[in-house]
Formats: C-alpha cells, sequence, structure tokens
C-alpha cells in the first residue's frame, strides 16, 4: 500500500526563519561550540546549511553540477565518500567568511531555495532518490521533505551545541513532519531481519511529538501498514532525543537508555540503529 505523502514545503520559511533569529543573537564564542557533528563547529553547521541551498540552485535549477564525481557513485560508500569530500572542501574554502556575511547569504539564498522547491511537480520523479529509505526512485515530495530533515537537524544541532531553544523545533508543528519522513526509513532499515510473515512490529515515540507505526512482514520484505493488531513487540523511543537517534548522533549503546522494548527484543533490537540521513 502506498503510503500518503509527508507536506513539508509550507514549513520551510518558517524553519528559515527561526534559524536566521536565532544566527543572529550568537556571540563569536558561540559560533564556534562544539556541535553533535563530527568536526564540525557551528559555524561550520551553517556554512553546510548554506552549501544546501546553494547547491541545490546551481544543480537542480541551473542544471549545473560543477563538480564531476569521483569515485564508484554505483555504491553507497562512494556516494559517502564523493559527499564527504565535497563538504570537507566547502567548508575549508569558506571558512573564511564572517558570521554576519554567513547569515546574510542564508536569508538570501534561502529565499530563492524555497522558491524554486515551489516550482517542482510534487509526483515528478526527483532528481536524487531517498537512498535511506531504499528508494532506486523517488518523488519530488519525498525530495522535498528529505531535505527538511535536513535543514530542521542541522538547526537543531546548532541549537544542542548553544544549549537554549532546542523546545523550538520539538514543537509538534515542525517536529512530527520530520518524525513522519524518517520514519520511512524504517521497512528498509528492517530488510535483513528476518522473520516470519505476518510478525508486526510497532514503534512508538513518546515525548513532545507523539506518534505511532506498525512494520508488519510479508512474504519479501517488510513494509508500513496501517492496520494495527496486536504487535510481536513494542518499541517506545523518547522522543526528546529521538532525532539525535535518526541522525546517527547516539551511539547503540547511548541510544539503549532512551529505547523500551516490549514484547520479542530481538525483534526491537535494530531500531537502535536506525539511520535517516545520508551516512
Amino acid at each position: 500500500m502506498r503510503q500518503p505523502p509527508i507536506v513539508t514545503l509550507p514549513l520551510f520559511a518558517e524553519l528559515d526563519r527561526l534559524l536566521l533569529d536565532l544566527l543572529r543573537t550568537l556571540t563569536p564564542d558561540e559560533w564556534e561550540r562544539p556541535t553533535l557533528a563530527p568536526r564540525w563547529r557551528v559555524m561550520d553547521v551553517a556554512l553546510h546549511l548554506l552549501d544546501g541551498n546553494l547547491r541545490t540552485l546551481s544543480m537542480l535549477r541551473d542544471g549545473h553540477f560543477g563538480v564531476a564525481p569521483t569515485g564508484d557513485m554505483s555504491t553507497h560508500s562512494g556516494l559517502v565518500e564523493f559527499l564527504n569530500q565535497l563538504n570537507a572542501d566547502w567548508i575549508a574554502a569558506t571558512r573564511r567568511l564572517s558570521p554576519a556575511v554567513v547569515t546574510w547569504l542564508l536569508e538570501l539564498s534561502g529565499r530563492e531555495y524555497a522558491a524554486f522547491l515551489q516550482t517542482l511537480d510534487p509526483w515528478a520523479p526527483a532528481a536524487f532518490a531517498v537512498a535511506w529509505a531504499g528508494e532506486a526512485e523517488s518523488a519530488n515530495w519525498f525530495h522535498v521533505a528529505r531535505e527538511y530533515t535536513e535543514k530542521w537537524h542541522h538547526q537543531q544541532q546548532i541549537r544542542q551545541a548553544i544549549g537554549r531553544g532546542e523546545d523550538v523545533l520539538l514543537a509538534p508543528a515542525l517536529y512530527e513532519p520530520y518524525l513522519q519522513t524518517s520514519m520511512r526509513a524504517l521497512p528498509h532499515h528492517y530488510r535483513t531481519v528476518l522473520a516470519p510473515e505476518g510478525t508486526q512490529l510497532r514503534v512508538r515515540l513518546s515525548g513532545p511529538a507523539p506518534g505511532e507505526w506498525q512494520l508488519e512482514r510479508t512474504a519479501d520484505h517488510w513494509a508500513l501498514t496501517p492496520e494495527r493488531p496486536t504487535p510481536d513487540a513494542t518499541v517506545t523511543i523518547d522522543g526528546e532525543v529521538a532525532w539525535r537517534l535518526f541522525s546517527n548522533e547516539l551511539d547503540p549503546a547511548e541510544a539503549a537508555r532512551h529505547v523500551h522494548t516490549e514484547g520479542e527484543q530481538w525483534l526491537g533490537e535494530k531500531i537502535l540503529d536506525l539511520v535517516a540521513v545520508m551516512v
């Protein structure tokens, strides 16, 4: 059964407004605070967000890809290695920009970025598939939702690093779409978990944006289902930290302290390394 689309496009302007309002209050010390992203400080995360705006406009709006891919792009590891090098090159080159200039460029490019997303046919094939959901081809609405999760979690990294305002993005209107999109990773993530046909796993999120998802094993794959029979296992995740789990910022041991499984324990264990970002 095809899952309904997740509507995120109307939220980009508000997400950008909150980011700009925050960045304009940062002290020089706060711009250099370390974040949950390895080796990245607040400035680096802001520069990465700027790169996302400009790269999308260049590639998808203007058809200019600039840097030719290196390595084997047919493999996940090859793609990740290439993207990591692009990110490192960008950060090194743009570190000479001031916080005021970075904030100004984020404001200008963010408006153009959001305007471009509005032009996309939601059901047309996206230029880039959502790999962490196991898709070889994705509709534009899913690509846009994936972009929303990127902007959401990178802004939350900044808020977590400076120790203020984390609850702003945990408001249900902004957090629920992030969670709904991230949970589309579940069937692909569970693809290696063997279970009898009909096995059911329920995933619950507590906290500021509570939600519930049901995963069912069919003859040859796992699928999200609207059915709600008694599950074989129920996994409850602390919603306050769920975003860190889904963005690969909690190791399994730490994640286990925020995840509780009732029923078949082996069925719930796989949730501890769920990732809904490109890594």
